[in-house]
């Protein structure tokens, strides 16, 4: 029932006067209470039919009737749902606490049963006829009384719970119906149980029921003291057992004649002898090993001496992988795996070389730098396939904490070996090939700086005898191949950079893109896809498109990715049953991968004045960039524009500083300056663009607007100038060529000291494009305009 419910039954029990017939009573029905005649016990009220039934025989100083539901889960029970005999109780107080519970405090009178239920109440009332009982005091009654009264006091001798004065009362009572009574409310007994009590009218056959319950209670709880107390007398016997071993292994280890903890510190001891650890790491092992004996096993420290010999056992020590290097082999390997490169490969291969003639040599640390997507990973991979030795990836991107490569000292909770060692571990060998991958993403916080860490493990001077923190003993690195990868080399640290051979992988031109998709990627993705090899065939033009106008990266995982786009669109075909094979055109390529995303540089190249075609180096491969300039009233102040950093701010000072020097020579009036402004303006004001090397397309911009000519749309620049016009060295020189052969520039303009890096540009873009070098700032006049 609701509130509203119960507040409507209340509201009528108070506003009209209870009538009740002769030998009615107002019904309270409880869950599993029963109440005794001559007990005092508090009632709960929850139900709005019990508030206002009990509400209404306390105003009217009316006695109620206690009668007990058949079922407890009864949430509004009707007359079917009660027991007939309950008791007459008369409400002593009636109680709401704060919280708004109700409560009656009433005490039983006499026993009463059932005869007809009456209608028309807001609560139950019922016709009954009290049940009168006769004190007989025969010698049998009083036999069983003193029979339970020594019964009560045994139960209540066995329940350290139970107050003691609680027998005093019982003895006091000479009433054989109260003493009954009061014996079976105390007792622990269920609702049916001291229901059917209740219903038992004859005193004597009451005492009899009682008295064999409370024989199978006693026998329970004597049961269940005698468990606990044999329980207690156990552990007394484990604590005493363990204290007369402990004096024991101590007699036998002063006697000479104990081993400890026997099986298992020799099987240790046969380890450590197994793993043939240098003397150091041995002496350590077995100090620890008696360390291990001497300790308690319920100990704390006894796991930790375990786990730290576990390391030391586990460690390959003496194991090394059977290298296998075999040059021409080698060489294979490497250009099954990976198509170009030719730099990086030679040197692999001579690296390789001189391992085989000198296998006790130290080996130098290489370290792939470049753009994501370019291979530097699957490299590593390929050159320990290529000499037979295990492989572990150790990724550093994001490391923070010292300990991670040093390992935490054994005083801590849950210390362990640093990264190295426990890679190490896992080869199962002292020589594998290490890839320490993202170095240049190393971070440094308050635990110390894993950069600073990592100068002793790749230092072939001190290797040898790298100290972890966790093992406390030196292990031997020298035999480890270690190799770095990075996308920028910068943000390694000098000192861990100069321990390294930088090794460069530029990024991919278009020619060799399209071969990798060809031999790599599309059976890569086909075998991903679950396709057969013949199912799926992309042209080489489709390829081309996919390069030009769905990917803009040096690398090729974004090609990748498209191809797997198309792969998984001829599979879901395939599987309809609608064709076993396709063949993807150029034109096909719109309505699979939807529309191009990125557009030809050739669209903003328009020829008007003061736009000139810079080239940029990003960490993901070389980029173009677009100087714009234009011409504003004002006072001569230079307004820079487009995300620049300091250098490159500083570039477009130098740039216009240079063109007001040479405004004579250049044919400028210099009064311009003096009337305008000059607003520079680089496009994808959203990416943060620095560095000195679009200093001359800035200037050509410049003297581009001022002069009214306008700069080739088919040229592109790079270079730094000076205030005398010199044009200076700039690097990245191989990325920004193939950027500018990616955007479909014919002419390229490099500083005249940067011919040494001629060499590194690919031949295929040194014959699509022309080059022209330059000494000053005139040199790019002549050859721009």
């Amino acid at each position: 029932m609701n509130d509203t419910t119960q507040t409507s039954a209340t509201e009528q029990a108070a506003s009209s006067e209870l009538k009740l017939p002769d030998r009615a009573l107002i019904i309270l029905p409880t869950r599993n209470a029963v109440l005794f005649p001559g007990v005092v016990a508090p009632l709960g009220l929850g139900r709005p039919q019990s508030i206002a039934g009990a509400q209404a025989a306390a105003r009217a100083d009316k006695p109620i009737g206690v009668v007990l539901q058949k079922d407890a889960s009864v949430d509004t029970p009707g007359p079917e749902h009660l027991h007939r005999v309950g008791t007459v109780a008369e409400i002593l107080r009636y109680v709401t606490t704060p919280d708004g519970n109700h409560h009656i405090v009433s005490r039983g009178a006499r026993r009463f049963r059932i005869t007809e239920f009456l209608t028309g109440y807001p609560f139950l009332v019922a016709l009954v006829d009290e049940v009168g009982e006769a004190e007989v005091y025969s010698t049998e009654i009083a036999a069983r009384m003193h029979q339970l009264k020594e019964r009560a006091r045994e139960a209540i001798s066995l329940l350290p719970a139970i107050p003691k004065e609680l027998a005093d009362a019982i003895d006091q009572i000479q009433s054989p119906s109260a003493l009954a009574d009061f014996v079976a409310n105390a007792s622990d007994l269920t609702p049916a149980e001291k229901q059917e009590l209740l219903e038992t009218f004859d005193v004597q056959e009451r005492l009899d029921k009682l008295l064999r319950i409370l024989a199978q209670q006693i026998e329970v709880l004597r049961l269940s003291k005698q468990i606990g107390e044999q329980t207690q007398e156990s552990l007394q016997s484990r604590q005493r057992e363990h204290i007369l071993r402990e004096q024991l292994r101590q007699i036998q280890k002063e006697l000479g004649e104990g081993e400890g903890s026997g099986a298992e510190i020799a099987e240790l001891r046969e380890a450590i002898e197994k793993a043939k650890m240098p003397e150091e790491a041995e002496k350590q092992a077995l100090k620890e090993l008696a360390r291990l004996e001497r300790t308690p096993e319920a100990s704390a420290e006894h796991s930790m001496i375990r786990s730290y010999l576990d390391w030391l056992i586990e460690l390959p020590w003496s194991k090394l992988s059977d290298e296998r290097i075999d040059i021409a082999e080698a060489r294979r390997i490497l250009d099954e795996d990976h198509y170009g490169l030719p730099k990086v490969k030679q040197r692999i291969l001579e690296f390789l070389a001189v391992r085989k003639l000198n296998p006790e040599g130290k080996s130098p640390i290489l370290c792939f730098v470049g753009p994501p997507g370019v291979g530097k990973t699957s490299l590593g991979q390929s050159i320990a396939r290529a000499i037979g030795r295990k492989f572990v990836r150790l990724s550093l991107g994001g490391l923070h904490d010292e300990a991670e490569i040093r390992g935490h000292r054994r005083t801590y909770i849950g210390a362990l070996p640093g990264n190295v060692i426990q890679a190490i571990r896992k080869a199962e060998t002292r020589n594998p090939v290490m890839m320490l991958d993202e170095m240049d993403k190393l971070g440094q916080g308050f635990h110390g700086d894993p950069s600073a860490a990592l100068l002793e493990v790749l230092d072939p001077e001190q290797n040898s005898t790298f100290r972890d923190n966790y093992l406390a003993v030196p292990f031997d690195l020298s035999r480890v191949m270690f190799i770095g990868t990075a996308n920028v080399i910068d943000t390694i640290p000098g000192p861990l950079r100069d321990r390294m051979e930088v090794i460069e992988l530029p990024g991919y031109t278009e020619e060799e893109k399209v071969e990798i998709a060809k031999r790599y990627l599309l059976k890569r993705q086909l075998k991903a896809t679950g396709l057969s090899p013949g199912a799926c065939e992309i042209t080489d033009d489709a390829i081309r498109v996919i390069i030009q106008d769905y990917t803009r990266e040096a690398g090729v995982r974004n090609l990748e990715r498209e191809i797997g786009a198309i792969c998984r669109h001829v599979a879901t075909r395939v599987a309809e049953g609608k064709v076993e094979h396709m063949k993807i055109d150029a034109a096909d390529l719109h309505a699979i991968l939807g529309a191009r995303r990125f557009e030809s540089e050739v669209a903003m190249r328009t020829s008007v004045p003061g736009v000139s075609t810079g080239l940029a180096w990003t960490p993901t491969g070389g980029d173009i960039l677009f100087v714009e300039c234009a011409r504003v009233p004002g006072n001569g102040k230079l307004i820079l524009t487009g995300q620049l950093g300091d250098v490159m701010k500083e570039s477009a000072q130098a740039a216009l500083s240079l063109v007001k020097a040479r405004s004579a020579s250049l044919g400028i009036d210099a009064s311009v300056f003096e009337k305008s402004d000059i607003h520079l303006h680089v496009p994808a004001g959203a990416i943060p663009k620095d560095g000195p090397s679009a200093g001359i397309a800035m200037f050509i911009a410049i003297v581009s607007l001022l002069t009214g000519r306008t700069v080739k749309n088919d040229t592109a620049m790079t270079g730094e100038i000076s205030l005398r016009g010199l044009v200076l060295p700039i690097g990245g020189v191989k990325n920004k060529v193939l950027a500018a052969m990616r955007a479909g520039i014919t002419t390229v303009l490099l500083p005249e000291r940067n011919k040494k890096d001629f060499e590194d540009v690919p031949e295929a873009a040194r014959q699509a494009m022309k080059f022209v070098w330059l000494s000053t700032v005139d040199d790019a006049i002549a050859a721009a305009f």
